[in-house]
C-alpha cells in the first residue's frame, strides 16, 4: 500500500497533480472568458490582410492569360470573338527552340518568335506550299488557306503577292501534323501520322529535301518526344470527354453507391454499442492467428532446406531478394523474430486485458453518444465546405497573382534578315490593336508581340512575397477549420458523458452549443494551435524544396542529414497534432487557454500511459477494419455491377455502352473512403474525448454519494468501482 502510494505521489510530482474534486463541475463549463486574445487578434488581422490580398489580386490579376492561348496581336483564343477558335497556330514551328520551351513560354504568357492565328482545329496532316505558288502570276487565295491566316488578310481582295505574304508571315507556307495541348497546337512526332507511306511527295521545305525537312522539324521540337510526352499529359480532351460521357450515363449509379457508403458506415458505427467487443477480440485473435501461421511457415521453410549448404558468406550481396530465401538461416532468423513478436503480443494480451475491456467499454459508449447525438454525424460536411472555401480562395488568388501587370507588347522583327530593320528599337512598346506595319515598311516582318507582364509597379515588385503571404495564410486557415471541427465535436461529446442520467440530463443542441461557445471564446486558443502546426508545416515545405533544388548536387552526407531533418519534422508534426487534438478537448470542456489546455492534457495522459498506448491501437485496429470493410465492400459491389457482373431485375444500365467501366468504380471507391473517413474522425474524436472525460472522472470523483462516478455502469463493472447510494431516512 506505501510502495502505490509513493508510486502515485512520484508520478503526481513529474507529471502535475491528478484533477481536484469540484462540486459546481458537471461539464463543459458555460461562465467562461475569452483566451488567446493576442493570437485571436493577430489571425484576425492576417485574415484582413488575405482578403485584401485576394482583392487586390482581383483588381489587376486576368486568368485569361493562363486559362487561354493568345495571337500575336495578343487576342485570346476561345473567347470573345475568337470563341470558335480554341487553340492557337504557329506559322513557322522551325522558330521556336522546342515544343517544350513553346509550353513553358505560353504558360509564362510570352510568345514563340513567329506569326500565331487562332484557329478551330489544329491541322492533322502534313501541307507545303506548292512550288508553282512562287510563279509571278500565281493568285495566293489559290493557294493559302483563309482560316490559317491572319484575319486581317483578305486572300480573294489582297494585293500581297505570295511572296510578301511569306515575308511578312501573314498565312503559313507549311504545317505539319499538330495536337491541341492546353490550347498551343504542337508537332506531334513520332506518331502514326508521320509514317512515310503518309507523307505527301512533294512535301518539303524551300531548298530541303523531305528527309532534311523532317530532320529540321524534329530537331527544333526536340525529336518530338517534348511534344509527344506534353500530348501524352496534358491532350486529354478525347479522353475527357468519354469520361464525361461515362459519368453521364452512371452518375445516378455513383450517387447511390456513395449513399450506400454513408449508410453502411452509419450503421457501422452505431452497431459497435453490441458489436464491438466481438470485433475487436476476433481481430486481436486474428492478429495472433496470422502470426501463429507465420510460424509454421517460417517453420516449414527452414525444415525444407535442411539439407541446403547455401550460407550468407556464400551469397554475398545482391539485389535479387529471392536469392536470400534459398538461404536456411534466413528462415530461422525470420522464425525467430515472429516467435519473439508473437510472445510479445500474447503476453500483453494477458497483462493488458483489463484495459483492454476499458478502450472496448469506451468505443461502446462513444457508439451510444453518436445515438443520442446524431447531428455530429453531420459535422463533416461543415468541415468539408470550409475546407473547399479555403482551398478555393487559395487557389483563386494564386491564379489572380500569377497573372498581376498590364501586358507588355513590343515591336519585334521576327525576320531580321528580310529588309532593312534597323529602325526597330530594342524597347520600342507598341498596342496591337492599333499597329500598323507600314510605318515599318522596310521591315516587313515587324510585328507588335506581347512580351511579358509589367513587373515594376510595387504590386508586381512583391508578387512572390504575396505567394508566400497567401500560403502561409492558407495553411493557417486550413489548420483552424480542423481545429474547429475538433474543439467543437469534443465540446458536444463531453457534454454527453457528464451527463449524470443519460440521456435526461444531455444540454439541447450539444453541438450547436459547442460551436457557438468555439467561436464566441476560443479563437484565438484554437488559431494559436493552428498557427503552431502552420509553422511545423512551412519548414517541412521548405526541407522538401531544398531537397528537390539541389537533390542532383547533394553528396550522401547532405542527404543524409536532409533525410533526418525531413524525417525530424514529420515525427514533430505528428507529435504536435496529437497534442493540438487533445488540447482542443481540454479547451471544450473548461475553457482556458492553449498552453494550460495543452499542460493539463498532456499531463493527464502521461499519467495514465498504458491506458493511453492500449486505447489508440485498439481504437486504430477497428477503425481500420471499418474503412476497410466500408471501402472494400462498396468496391467489390462496385466493379461487379459497373463491370456487368450482376444485373439488377429491370435494370436498362448496358455496361458495353461504357467507355472506361473503371472510372465509376475509381469514383465510388474514392467517394467510399472520404464518406467513411469523414464518419470515423467524428467517431476517433469521439473515443478520444470520452477517455480524457473517463480519467478525470477517475481523479476528481470516488463513487461516494458526495462524489459519484458519471462513467457508465460497464466501465464500472470493470474497473470494479460502484456508486454508493446516498443514505436516506
Amino acid at each position: 500500500m506505501g510502495k502505490k502510494k509513493q508510486e502515485e505521489e512520484q508520478n503526481s510530482s513529474e507529471y502535475g497533480a491528478p484533477a481536484q474534486y469540484d462540486p459546481t463541475f458537471n461539464g463543459p463549463i458555460h461562465k467562461r472568458s475569452c483566451t488567446d486574445i493576442i493570437c485571436c487578434v493577430l489571425f484576425m488581422l492576417v485574415i484582413t490582410g488575405y482578403m485584401v490580398v485576394g482583392i487586390l489580386a482581383w483588381l489587376y490579376g486576368d486568368p485569361r492569360h493562363v486559362l487561354y492561348p493568345r495571337n500575336s496581336t495578343g487576342m485570346f483564343c476561345g473567347i470573345g470573338q475568337n470563341q470558335n477558335k480554341p487553340s492557337v497556330l504557329y506559322f513557322d514551328i522551325l522558330k521556336c527552340a522546342t515544343a517544350t520551351n513553346i509550353m513553358a513560354a505560353a504558360l509564362q504568357g510570352l510568345q514563340c518568335p513567329t506569326t500565331q492565328v487562332c484557329v478551330s482545329s489544329c491541322p492533322s496532316g502534313f501541307w507545303a506550299l506548292s512550288p508553282l505558288a512562287y510563279l509571278p502570276n500565281a493568285k495566293p487565295a489559290d493557294y493559302f488557306q483563309q482560316e490559317l491566316c491572319v484575319p486581317s488578310l483578305q486572300l480573294k481582295d489582297t494585293t500581297y503577292t505570295v511572296m510578301e505574304i511569306i515575308n511578312k508571315e501573314l498565312c503559313p507556307y507549311y504545317y505539319t501534323p499538330t495536337t491541341s495541348v492546353l490550347g498551343r497546337c504542337l508537332p506531334s512526332l513520332g506518331g502514326s501520322a508521320y509514317n512515310p507511306s503518309n507523307i505527301p511527295a512533294n512535301f518539303s521545305l524551300p531548298g530541303l529535301s523531305i528527309n532534311q525537312t523532317l530532320s529540321t522539324i524534329a530537331n527544333a521540337t526536340s525529336a518530338g518526344g517534348a511534344s509527344n510526352d506534353l500530348t501524352n499529359s496534358f491532350n486529354m480532351k478525347d479522353v475527357g470527354l468519354r469520361i464525361f460521357e461515362d459519368f453521364a450515363k452512371t452518375w445516378q449509379w455513383i450517387v447511390a453507391g456513395l449513399v450506400i457508403a454513408m449508410v453502411v458506415s452509419v450503421l457501422f458505427l452505431l452497431l459497435l454499442r453490441f458489436t464491438a467487443p466481438v470485433l475487436i477480440w476476433i481481430l486481436i485473435f486474428g492478429v495472433l492467428a496470422v502470426g501463429a501461421f507465420g510460424i509454421w511457415y517460417c517453420y516449414n521453410d527452414y525444415m525444407s532446406l535442411a539439407s541446403s549448404n547455401l550460407t550468407f558468406s556464400n551469397v554475398g550481396f545482391t539485389t535479387n531478394v529471392q536469392v536470400y530465401l534459398q538461404v536456411r538461416d534466413t528462415w530461422l532468423a525470420f522464425l525467430i523474430i515472429l516467435c519473439i513478436v508473437e510472445a510479445v503480443l500474447i503476453l500483453a494480451l494477458i497483462f493488458l486485458r483489463t484495459r483492454i475491456l476499458i478502450a472496448i467499454a469506451l468505443i461502446q459508449e462513444t457508439s451510444k453518444a453518436l445515438g443520442h447525438m446524431m447531428s455530429t454525424l453531420l459535422y463533416p460536411v461543415v468541415t468539408f465546405v470550409l475546407l473547399l472555401v479555403c482551398v478555393s480562395y487559395w487557389g483563386i488568388t494564386a491564379l489572380y497573382l500569377a497573372t498581376s501587370g498590364a501586358p507588355i507588347y513590343k515591336v519585334v522583327a521576327l525576320n531580321a534578315t528580310q529588309g532593312d530593320c534597323s529602325n526597330i528599337q530594342a524597347n520600342q512598346t507598341c498596342d496591337p490593336q492599333t499597329f500598323n506595319s507600314s510605318r515599318y515598311s522596310s521591315c516587313p516582318s515587324a510585328r507588335c508581340v506581347f512580351i511579358n507582364y509589367n513587373t515594376e509597379g510595387l504590386f508586381q515588385r512583391n508578387l512572390f512575397n504575396l505567394q508566400i503571404y497567401n500560403v502561409v495564410a492558407f495553411l493557417w486557415c486550413v489548420n483552424f477549420v480542423i481545429a474547429l471541427g475538433h474543439c467543437t465535436l469534443a465540446g458536444a461529446f463531453a457534454s454527453y458523458y457528464w451527463a449524470f442520467s443519460k440521456p435526461a440530463d444531455i444540454p439541447t443542441f450539444p453541438l450547436t452549443q459547442s460551436f457557438m461557445r468555439a467561436l464566441r471564446y476560443h479563437v484565438g486558443s484554437l488559431a494559436f494551435g493552428a498557427l503552431i502546426l502552420t509553422l511545423v508545416q512551412i519548414v517541412r515545405i521548405i526541407l522538401e524544396y531544398l531537397d528537390h533544388k539541389f537533390k542532383a548536387a547533394q553528396n550522401p552526407c547532405a542527404r543524409f542529414l536532409m533525410c533526418c531533418l525531413k524525417c525530424c519534422f514529420w515525427c514533430l508534426e505528428k507529435f504536435i497534432k496529437f497534442i493540438n487534438r487533445n488540447a482542443y478537448i481540454m479547451i471544450a470542456i473548461y475553457g482556458k487557454n492553449f498552453c494550460v489546455s495543452a499542460k493539463n492534457a498532456f499531463f493527464l495522459l502521461m499519467r495514465n500511459i498504458v491506458r493511453v498506448v492500449v486505447l489508440d491501437k485498439v481504437t486504430d485496429l477497428l477503425l481500420f477494419f471499418g474503412k476497410l470493410l466500408v471501402v472494400g465492400g462498396i468496391g467489390v459491389l462496385a466493379f461487379f455491377f459497373f463491370s456487368g457482373r450482376i444485373q439488377l431485375p429491370g435494370n436498362t444500365f448496358q455496361t458495353a455502352a461504357l467507355n472506361y467501366y473503371w472510372m465509376p468504380i475509381i469514383t465510388v471507391v474514392f467517394g467510399a473512403y472520404l464518406i467513411a473517413h469523414g464518419f470515423f474522425s467524428v467517431y476517433n474524436m469521439g473515443v478520444d474525448t470520452l477517455f480524457l472525460c473517463f480519467l478525470e472522472d477517475l481523479e476528481r470523483n470516488d463513487g461516494s454519494a458526495e462524489k459519484p462516478y458519471f462513467m457508465s455502469k460497464n466501465l464500472m463493472k470493470i474497473l470494479n468501482k460502484k456508486n454508493k447510494q446516498p443514505k436516506t431516512g
